[in-house]
């Protein structure tokens, strides 16, 4: 389905960006653990308290985004990711990195983040119509899983040619070729909502809009706190792995990296196949089906040991856990636009994103100090195991009736819940 040239732009710019991303995989965990010989509660640290304050940073810049215009927003957002980025190979080089800096690009870039992603929704929205966004979404999703297969082992290799800061730089100028990208996109761009008259009133009602629209929508509730568990649970269990196979189990960065980034064809397969499967079995099962699958692999990341059938064994987790995401993530995004209104899309997808960044930040925070307690393989065995009891959420929404959701559908059939 042809989607048009400004979506190609925007797709282009979302491309490189995801490239530079998934080429510094991981890129500060990495710089902690070898070149400031962090332990598991630092890294941890760096992994929760960043993102954490990043999103409430950027609680307040989601109304400020839904009044303005979508793409001078994004390219800000690229450029201040740019420059926030660049300092840290410059501060390596004159032999001044430190901790702390890490931990405040973290913060910046997680606010950037999420400034961005919930411009960028509005923007999609804007440029793509209804019958066409699953397509796009699914576009997205199997860049996404592209860029994860192929970045991580070249980060990996860079890091041993060049040294540890090499793919941050690199990361810096995605954002910078992004930018680029997206200014070239052109096409009409739905007005900015306007705000009311009583500016108080906007600030204190903006804040509150968007959690407002997720936590009434008896479509969207139990899909968003289901993926604020989940993806908390997940994203813990990320640094104690990076620890214990980099650390204890003697894995090299290129082996680390190779782990994560061969499964991922499993998410470019899910993804190609989600709109296919949306359109045959209906969205609201393959949510479901996705959605409990998901959660049942991590559990066997506790058994990881060393040498190849250790790697073998996180590979085979990971492809399970990827391959289902691959799926349930386009469906889901497409499904979300959706079902919320053009004049609430910025403010939306930031309390979306506000709220798992914050549940993964708490949850990574927690199993850090556990892991400081008992070591990274028990709390990396705890979250799988918490996975597992996450399924039970979804069966609320299996066994709710939603519009749109009931039977087989093509993209876009799906109505819109209005104002």
């Amino acid at each position: 389905m042809k989607l048009g040239r400004p979506f190609g732009w925007l797709w282009a710019a979302y491309a490189v960006s995801a490239a530079g991303t998934w080429l510094a995989f991981d890129a500060f965990a990495v710089i902690a653990v070898v070149v400031l010989h962090a332990g598991s509660a630092e890294v941890a640290l760096l992994a929760s308290a960043g993102p954490a304050v990043g999103a409430l940073l950027a609680v307040p810049l989601g109304p400020w985004t839904e009044f303005r215009r979508k793409r001078p927003v994004m390219i800000a957002a690229d450029l201040v990711r740019c420059a926030v980025l660049l300092c840290v190979p410059a501060a390596h080089a004159l032999g001044v990195l430190g901790f702390p800096q890490l931990l405040a690009a973290s913060v910046v870039v997680a606010a950037a983040d999420i400034t961005f992603g919930a411009a960028s929704g509005a923007c999609l929205k804007s440029l793509v119509p209804p019958a066409g966004m699953l397509t796009a979404t699914s576009r997205f999703e199997s860049t996404t899983w592209t860029a994860t297969v192929l970045g991580p082992p070249l980060g990996g290799a860079a890091i041993g040619l060049f040294g540890p800061v090499v793919t941050v730089a690199a990361n810096a100028v995605s954002f910078l070729l992004s930018a680029l990208g997206i200014r070239a996109v052109e096409g009409a761009e739905h007005p900015p909502a306007r705000p009311p008259r009583d500016a108080s009133r906007t600030r204190a009602a903006g804040l509150l809009e968007g959690w407002r629209h997720l936590l009434t929508s008896p479509e969207l509730r139990p899909l968003f706190l289901n993926a604020v568990l989940v993806n908390g649970l997940i994203m813990a269990a990320s640094p104690l792995l990076a620890v214990l196979m980099l650390g204890k189990l003697g894995f090299a960065p290129w082996q680390y990296g190779l782990a994560f980034s061969v499964p991922c064809l499993g998410g470019l397969l899910g993804s190609r196949a989600a709109r296919p499967l949306a359109a045959r079995f209906g969205r609201r099962r393959v949510l479901f089906t996705t959605g409990v699958l998901r959660a049942c692999w991590s559990v066997g990341l506790a058994f990881v040991r060393p040498g190849i059938p250790g790697l073998v064994l996180v590979m085979a987790v990971e492809l399970g856990l990827i391959t289902s995401a691959g799926v349930f993530n386009p469906v889901l995004a497409a499904e979300r636009l959706e079902r919320t209104p053009a004049d609430r899309v910025a403010r939306t997808l930031s309390a979306w994103s506000v709220g798992t960044r914050t549940g993964i930040a708490a949850l990574t925070a927690l199993f850090g100090l556990l892991a400081s307690l008992t070591g990274p393989r028990p709390a990396i065995a705890l979250t799988g195991v918490l996975l597992l009891a996450t399924t039970p959420m979804l069966r609320g929404f299996a066994r709710e009736r939603l519009p749109g959701l009931r039977g087989p559908a093509t993209p876009g059939t799906a109505p819109r819940r209005t104002a």
